[in-house]
């Protein structure tokens, strides 16, 4: 058979896939197609579940099963995939998924024995391999298969795909940096990428394309193209209608270090796809560069999900093309053409595999559905002895009727069931009452488990139980502008652990924009301190990526502004990792950036509450100065959390004490310190707002008030000791001071004091915020005081507290 393969103009000779490194062997070509034949059946019952009510939503792989054989054949141990939903067979094929799982999956099992990339907290289709053991450290991941958390949002894969192939340049530039921990093996491992071609339309890929060509980093990247975006076809996505006319610009000439070894191979040609991807598979381990498997004409039998039929949107003519070109129709012919196998063996094969794929689907099923019917049997007998001696019996037994009729009744039912029961009971004193109410709060703490845990790490190595180090100062301490503390707390940590690495825009060659890592790069090297493009969203990914593979970046976003370019990659990946996988991978990286004050629209802002509310599984700390900046740094480098840290962009040249210990120095997350006692008004904030507060406070106490200025140093977590109400208890007033938007972060330190904290007790007066404008910061010292608070706002807003509790003694001020 000749191999019609497409290879890029510009690839060179070696790079060209040779014949010779297909399957060997009829049987590996039967386990193969059997596989593909189970992981397509699994399909059509998985779409059946869906229908019948058992599952809730699914989304499948069919259409791209030969094609994921391949890239399996080329997946070794210590590999990584980052991929797109769609990519059932290759967990098959490289048996880390099994029939049962996928299945629990669609169920939303939270056994993770079950369910074991998320536990049910992702729809089926997302997948994950467990990394870590269970006291959060490294399983050796050079003998694994490695699966990194899938996540929905088209293109989001790729930013972090771009740090977990940057980490093998680590692993083979250091050597036996990752040997040790099993992170690593020499930087002979690849990160395989899988997208759909709707998804390349994204901005995430285009970026994340060139930073991978830029840094040439040992991805192997593979489109699944099957010509739509649900309904929406490929001439409305793509410039040109061919990704590999457009992606044609990125292949690399003769003689070039940079660019992409480029292919093209249609989906449905089995020996083509293995010996396409075996041999690119071979170039990008061996030469740590890139590449690109286009894998054309996709074929996608059920449409895009569940939600909808592929029917409304396929011409006739389209729907024949399909079922002409299905990829196991294709390897079937194959099979029989080669005389690899005859039309009766392969349907027993398909028999057989039907078969086992209807038993993994009841015995998935029996699996889930066991635990909640225990869970119902319990409180059926709850109800009924509670039944037993209740005026309430009728509604007792209705309630449970009603339960019972259900068909498949899922643990919500369970919940509703017992409240109403408990409901129709109220004001009754009975042991049974007391037994279904304490029932009713164990599961409702086990299901909260179930869903919420695993927000942030639990183990020793969660930030929150770092021991803090306080800062010790000798008596001839220098005092140093804030940059230069903040560079030796960094040469201390690049100088004690060789996995910390440093990149950003600017922050190589000049040591970032406002000097903090000047000298890092000459010192330990362009690898561990680097340069990176103007590319948010891929310097993040960059990291998450190193971070996921046991390394400890520190990226930097220039300016807090900036952060936006990012946040939906930090929101819906860094954010959740620890808590989709539950607990079964981390990524602890420091993002680096500063803000607050400065002059201009994109350098000033403070958009901490979008921050706060996007970000919930990342720290967020919030250091006045840049010791307390290194105590935060110090801290995160010891512990398993990703983190966020805001400097103080005014800062850099304000003059400190430089401590002793200022590689050893650890600050607490989560506790706030107070910077002034004071007896009348608590004043809370944090960052560059406490400078202005304490301006406010020597006028105001002219005035005969004292406030009371707490910092409240970190924002996730927030005053885990509920420092602040002991402070309220005896100012009974209380002002936060924000520099965000109205509404912004200062509605949620107020929701974290009145109601989590319970200050709303000792209130005299009103609680007040002061805030920036609702526009952003105007330009100039002039637009800076107008748009955000100042000293005297703090000083108006205080003095009318005290004037409307004591307007005798607090006569008008203005």
């Amino acid at each position: 058979m000749t191999l019609e393969l497409t290879p890029s103009p510009h690839a060179t000779d070696e790079a060209r896939p040779t014949a010779g490194s297909r399957p060997e062997g009829r049987d590996a070509v039967l386990a193969d197609y059997r596989i593909a034949y189970e992981s397509r059946q699994a399909s059509l019952l998985g779409r059946r579940e869906v229908l019948t009510g058992k599952a809730k939503f699914g989304i499948f792989g069919d259409g791209k099963e030969v094609a994921q054989l391949a890239m399996a054949r080329a997946f070794r141990p210590g590999d990584f995939r980052a991929g797109y939903y769609r990519d059932q067979t290759f967990m098959m094929a490289r048996g880390i998924l099994t029939l049962e799982e996928w299945f629990a999956q669609l169920y939303a099992d939270t056994d993770v024995d079950h369910e074991p990339a998320s536990a049910g907290r992702q729809m089926n289709g997302h997948y994950a391999t467990r990394l870590l053991e269970g006291d959060g450290r490294f399983r050796d991941l050079s003998r694994l298969h490695n699966v990194a958390a899938d996540l929905s949002p088209t293109a989001s894969q790729m930013p972090k795909l771009v740090g977990l192939a940057y980490a093998s340049h680590f692993y083979r530039q250091l050597p036996g940096l990752g040997e040790a921990a099993g992170t690593g093996s020499g930087g002979d491992e690849i990160a395989f990428g899988t997208i759909g071609d709707a998804s390349c339309a994204e901005g995430l890929f285009w970026e994340s394309i060139n930073a991978a060509g830029v840094l040439q980093v040992p991805l192997l990247m593979s489109i699944w193209d099957d010509g739509y975006g649900i309904s929406v076809p490929r001439e409305l996505q793509i410039t040109k209608g061919d990704l590999s006319a457009v992606l044609s610009g990125f292949g690399r000439e003769p003689g070039q270090k940079g660019g992409y070894e480029l292919f093209a191979v249609p989906a449905w040609d089995y020996p083509a796809l293995c010996e396409t991807y075996l041999a690119v598979a071979e170039i990008v381990r061996r030469e740590h560069r890139p590449a690109i498997v286009h894998v054309t004409e996709c074929t996608q039998p059920q449409g895009h999900s569940t939600s909808g039929s592929h029917e409304r949107y396929k011409s006739p003519e389209r729907l024949e093309w399909e079922t002409q070109h299905d990829c196991l129709t294709r390897m079937r012919s194959f099979m029989v053409e080669r005389g690899l196998a005859g039309e009766a063996e392969l349907d027993e094969l398909e028999r057989q595999a039907r078969e086992r794929v209807q038993n993994a689907k009841a015995a998935a099923w029996k699996a889930y559905r066991a635990p909640i019917e225990e869970e119902m049997r319990t409180l059926v007998a709850l109800t009924g002895e509670l039944a037993k001696a209740s005026p309430a019996r009728e509604a007792l037994e209705a309630a449970t009727s009603a339960l019972l009729k259900k068909p498949t009744p899922l643990r919500r039912d369970l919940m509703g069931t017992a409240l109403e029961a408990l409901a129709a009971t109220v004001g009754e004193e009975s042991p049974a009452r007391q037994a279904l109410a304490a029932w009713r709060q164990g599961e409702l703490a086990t299901n909260r488990r179930r869903y919420s845990s695993h927000l942030s790490a639990e183990t020793a190595a969660s930030a929150l139980r770092v021991t803090p180090v306080a800062p010790v100062y000798a008596e001839d301490a220098p005092l140093l502008n804030g940059f230069e503390i903040l560079n030796a707390c960094f040469d201390a940590a690049l100088a004690r652990d060789p996995r910390v690495a440093a990149m950003g825009e600017d922050v190589g060659k000049l040591g970032d924009v406002n000097q903090a890592f000047l000298g890092m790069q000459e010192k330990y090297g362009a690898l561990r301190v680097s340069d990176t493009g103007i590319r948010e969203a891929t310097i993040m990914g960059q990291a998450i990526g190193l971070a996921i593979r046991g390394l400890r970046p520190i990226a930097e976003i220039q300016y807090l502004d900036y952060l936006l370019y990012a946040l939906q990659i930090l929101s819906d990946d860094l954010a959740t990792l620890c808590w989709r996988t539950v607990g079964q991978q981390k990524a602890p990286v420091i993002v680096r950036t500063r803000g607050h004050r400065l002059e201009g629209v994109w350098h000033s802002g403070s958009p901490m509450g979008g921050i706060l509310h996007l970000v919930r599984g990342i720290h967020v700390c919030v250091p006045r100065d840049m010791t307390r900046a290194a105590g935060f740094y110090n801290t995160l480098l010891a512990a398993d959390d990703p983190a966020i840290v805001i400097e103080v962009l005014n800062g850099y040249r304000t003059k400190e004490a430089l401590p002793a210990n200022i590689g050893e120095m650890r600050l607490p997350l989560g506790v706030p310190e107070i910077l002034r006692q004071g007896t009348d008004v608590t004043v809370v904030s944090y960052g560059p707002c406490l400078k202005i507060a304490r301006e406010a406070a020597e006028i105001l106490s002219g005035l005969g008030i004292e406030m009371e200025l707490i910092d409240v140093q970190t924002l996730l977590p927030f005053d885990l000791e509920h420092s602040i109400v002991r402070s309220l208890q005896k100012t009974n007033r209380i002002l936060v001071l924000d520099e965000d938007v109205p509404g912004g972060a200062s509605s949620y330190l107020m929701q974290q004091v009145l109601e989590e904290q319970g200050g709303y007790h000792w209130l005299d007066g009103a609680p007040r915020t002061l805030t920036s404008q609702a526009h952003r910061p105007a330009y100039a010292s002039d637009g800076d005081y107008f748009s955000k608070p100042n000293r005297e706002d703090v000083v108006e807003v205080v003095y009318s507290m005290m004037r409307e509790a004591d307007p005798r003694r607090f006569p008008p001020l203005v």
